[in-house]
Parts: C-alpha cells; structure tokens; sequence
C-alpha cells in the first residue's frame, strides 16, 4: 500500500517495516533499524519514563492511592485463577459472596486474562497492575502513532498524535481506572481497519490497497478492547458502527465499485466475531441489572457527573505543569478527578490549527471538526448544550447499554483523538512546506512539549503486606471491618488463595453485603450468628487495630457464653469459627 505526498509515493508506515535500505543489510539488522521496531520500542521507553516511578517497586507499591488501584489489582488476576481451577464460572468471583455474576459488578478487563495466568499472590498482582500501567500508555502511544501514520501523516507529526494521545493531561487522574486508560487498542484497531480497506486521508479510500489481512486483525484487536470492558468499549462499538454506515454511504454514493472477495469475507466474519464477543459480553452485565436494578445508572448520577464546559480547560491535581495554576478552577466543580478534562494547551493550538492548515481533504476536516464537537457535546453530559436534551439524553433513553455509563466525561478521549488527527496534519503540512533535516527535528519539539505537559505527580502509594490470617482462613467469611476501603485492599490480600468472602468493592454494591454488615453489628450475639450459619458464612475475621470509629468497634468485647461460635488469635487478627448447624 502506498500513500501519496505531493509527486511522491511510499509505503505505508507505522505498520509495516521501512525501506530495505541496502542489498548487504542483512534482513534481521534492517528489521531492527525499522520504523515497525523502532516507534515501539521508543513508545515503552517513554512510558517507563511518563509513569515512573511506578517500576521502582513494583511488587509493593499502587499508583495514586490504594481504593480503585487496588479492585482493579484483584481483578487483573481473578481472570487467571477462573481459567485455572473453574473456567464455568468465570464470572462468579470469590467477593460478594453468596452473590452470582459479581465479575460484572466492574469492567472485567478479560482482555488482560493472560496476564492474570502468570503468577499468583499479592505480589505477582502487585506487579501485574503496575507492569500494565505503563504497557497501557505505551500501546496509547503506538495505536495513535499508526493511526496519524496510516491516515497520511509524517512520522513527526504521528508522534505528536501518539504523544498527546497517551499523555493527554486529563488522563492523570485516571491514574487508578486501567480500563479508562486502555484505549490504545481504540487507535490501534483504526489504523489496521484503514489499511486494511485501503483508506488515507490524503488519497481517500482505493481498493487496489486494500490489504484484507490488516483488516482481520483491526477486527481481533477491536474484538480484545471490547474484552477489557464496556466502559470505553461500548462508545467504541457505537463509533464503528458509525464508521460502517459511512463506509457503506461513500460505497453507495461512488457508484458501487467492486470490492475485493476477501476484504468482504475479512469484514463478514470481523463483524460477526465483534457483535458475538459483545452479546457474550453483555449477557451477565444484564443479568446483573436484572437481579439488581439499582445497578442501572439513571439520569441522577449522569447530572452528578456531567463536567461543565470550563472543565476542559482545568488539569488534575498531578499534573505538574498545569495542576498548581488550575487549582482555583478545580475547586469550582462538583468532582474534580472526573471533571478535570483539560487535553493539554499544545494538542488545542495545534488541533485548531489544524482545522486551517493541514494536509488532510477539506472535507475530512470538516467531519473530524463535527465528530469533535459531537464528542464535546456528549463528554459534557447534561452540562453540554440543552441539558443534554438533543445530545447525551436521547442515547441514555434509547441506545442499548448507553444507561451503564456514569461519567460522560470519559468521552474526552474521542475529543482527544480528533485533535490529535488534526495536529498531525497540521504538523505534516509544517514540514512538507520545507522538507529540510532541520525543519524536521524541529517539528519533533511540539510531540517534546506535550509529554512535558504530560508529566504528572502521582504518588506510589505503599500498599500493607498480607496479614498471616489469609494464609490459613476458611470461606465463607468476612473480614470486619468491611466497607469500600478495607474491603478493596482485603480483594488484593486474597489473590493467592481466592476464598469466598462477603466482602468486595466495584460499582455496585448489592443488598445483601449491606444487609450482612448490619446484622454483624451486634456480633456476636444469637441473631448474627444465626444470619451467618443461614448464609453458611463460617468465619469471621477482625482486625483490631482498625476498629476504632466504625460500627463494630464492640465486637471483641462481647461474650460468646453459649454461641456455637469459637474465637481465637491468628497474628495480628481475631478469628471467629461459627459451627455448622446439625
């Protein structure tokens, strides 16, 4: 496939290696001097660099803090250990017991299963978590980077797309949602669907360049993003199903050419793998709202979320940059780490600029003009224009799924992803105005000062080494106390030998966890007891230190006289055995 800029042509970068370069090369030393190997390798490097220190200590520290970090931690490795000892009920966790299909309390994040098969344990999850916050931001970087590339832009400008991309200054207080942060395959499945159907935005679409290979495998890493989660996954699946029916409009309107038998067997069976990986999907996040209907989010929590236009020029708290000159601004919204939006002062300016000045069709740029705008519109929620009632309302009432999105303002990245097209071109256009060496590592320095926007501030937050209890504990139990906090980190203490507990954090939170940690207010006495032995909740774990303040601070201090309840000491926690009732 080949690109054209201005009366030259050549190849496709981004996805395939470069030029051969000389016949005595030998073919493994030009692969290894290729942009294909090359633009990777540099896309970890300076993800090590952008999320450090979090490969400091890897195996006992978290980003940010120790609340969302820590579920998703559990979560990375339940994956593994379902497939290992009982792949039937994958989505049946050992949290929220005696609860069913608790893996669709959260967004699974199933496509990060075969990380979760390598090691077991606090440790191996601590490792696994930060190993992948820094993976996530490099495949940002190389997904954008194709894309600019695939669509027609210099190399220089698709670093800037890749740079702003990853390290987009909103993206900081999302230090703790890896399935936010992972939209590297978004990009990644884009730039493989382009070339495999032979589209730029520079010569447009041509079917002599499809390559049907390329668009399978857009299909399979469409199909992997959609696995991490609905959360970024469901607008994703809305936007190629937009893509598709512009596809299928520009086919029509240019007379119906003639399309390669296999491209359209390539997009068949990428179709249907898509649409068959999402109604799996679907079906146990269904059955949750079913058994639980609070579960489905409601136009109260979409208005409690939805940022104000101000906030897309405000940056997080750590962002080193621009947070401290942001903090009056911050202050004016109701919830900062999801309103705070700001996609960087470089990427706007040059994003606008490219709107005037740019080596992509005029009329390309008008529609990533409007998509861009449509993503401000609905990543405002019911802030955007009307309350919402002509943007983010009508897809909350009738798309299928739309309701299980709370935070519009995530939508930012698609906002984000415009503007990174843009500046790309206007990048390119830069540079090919005066294709000189010079101009070239000149036209490196706006991709510099967006990773330099991009630098954060967020701590390594130690996380507390797993209490010698877990080692030895029976299931079913709860660990007191029990609330979101102790609860997530309990989730992580618990990924060596995945007991069934009561306890557990995600976004919903069912009835029943309420209704046991009431009833063990008073514990131990003959009402809980006789809850837990009706539940066959057989242990119950306290940790006295941490008592203070909450509802059960009284436990320890009542008698057992006649309970069928045995208590002893096991470390630095008390452990109650309830017998089983004859």
């Amino acid at each position: 496939m080949t690109l054209t800029r201005g009366t030259t042509t050549e190849a496709a970068p981004g996805l395939v290696p470069a030029r051969p370069g000389s016949r005595g090369t030998p073919p493994w030393r030009r692969l290894l001097r290729s942009e294909f190997v090359a633009m990777p390798v540099a896309a970890v490097a300076i993800a090590v660099a952008m999320t450090w220190p979090a490969l400091r200590r890897p195996a006992g520290t978290l980003p940010g803090d120790l609340g969302d970090p820590a579920l998703v931690t559990y979560l990375l490795g339940w994956g593994g250990h379902a497939m290992r000892t009982d792949p039937a009920h994958l989505w049946d966790t050992n949290a929220f017991y005696p609860e069913h299909d608790t893996l669709a309390f959260s967004d699974s994040l199933l496509g990060y299963l075969p990380f979760g098969l390598i090691g077991t344990g606090p440790t191996a999850a601590l490792v696994r978590y930060n190993v992948l916050f820094v993976l996530v931001a490099a495949l940002a970087f190389v997904g954008a980077y194709a894309l600019a590339r695939q669509l027609g832009a210099r190399w220089q400008g698709a670093a800037l797309a890749g740079a702003a991309f990853a390290y987009a200054p909103w993206r900081i207080s999302q230090a703790g949602h890896l399935h936010v942060l992972s939209t590297g395959g978004i990009a990644l499945a884009l730039a493989m669907l382009a070339r495999g159907h032979g589209f730029s935005l520079r010569t447009g679409y041509s079917p002599s360049r499809a390559r049907p290979g390329w668009a399978a495998a857009g299909w399979a890493v469409a199909c992997w993003q959609l696995l991490i989660g609905f959360g970024v996954g469901l607008p994703f699946v809305y936007v190629l199903l937009l893509l598709c029916a512009a596809a299928a409009a520009g086919w029509l309107l240019t007379g119906r050419p003639r399309l390669p038998r296999r491209l359209l067997l390539a997009d068949g069976l990428g179709g249907l793998a898509f649409a068959a990986v999402g109604a799996l999907m679907a079906q146990p996040y269904l059955r949750v709202v079913e058994d639980h209907p609070y579960a489905r989010r409601g136009l109260l929590d979409v208005q409690l979320f939805s940022p104000p236009f101000r906030g897309f020029f405000l940056a997080p708290a750590d962002s080193l940059v621009w947070g401290p000159a942001h903090a009056a601004g911050r202050e004016t919204l109701v919830w900062a780490p999801e309103m705070a939006l700001f996609p960087g002062l470089v990427l706007l300016v040059l994003g606008s600029t490219g709107l005037l000045v740019s080596v992509w069709r005029g009329r390309h740029r008008l529609l990533l003009a409007a998509g861009g705008l449509l993503a401000l519109a609905l990543a405002m929620g019911t802030a955007g224009p009307w309350h919402g009632r002509y943007t983010y309302l009508p897809l909350l009432d009738h798309l299928p799924g739309w309701d299980g999105i709370r935070t519009p303002g995530r939508l930012v990245l698609w906002l984000t992803l415009v503007l990174c097209l843009l500046a790309a071109g206007a990048v390119t256009a830069l540079l090919e105005r005066r294709p000189t060496r010079v101009v070239g590592l000149a036209l490196l320095l706006p991709a510099a000062l967006v990773l330099g926007e991009g630098v954060n501030t967020v701590p390594q937050v130690p996380v507390p080494p797993q209490p010698a209890v877990f080692d030895e504990v029976r299931g079913p139990m709860i660990v007191l106390p029990s609330d979101y906090g102790p609860d997530v980190l309990t989730m992580v203490w618990n990924t060596d030998r995945y007991v069934p507990m009561v306890n557990g954090g995600s976004g919903v939170a069912p009835l029943s966890q309420y209704d046991t940690r009431a009833a063990l207010r008073t514990f131990p006495d003959r009402a809980s007891v006789a809850r837990l032995r009706h539940e066959g909740i057989r242990t119950v774990v306290v940790f006295p230190a941490r008592l203070n303040g909450t509802p059960w601070q009284g436990v320890l201090s009542r008698p057992i006289g006649a309970l069928p309840v045995r208590r002893e000491r096991v470390g630095d926690a008390v452990v109650f055995t309830v017998r089983a009732p004859r």
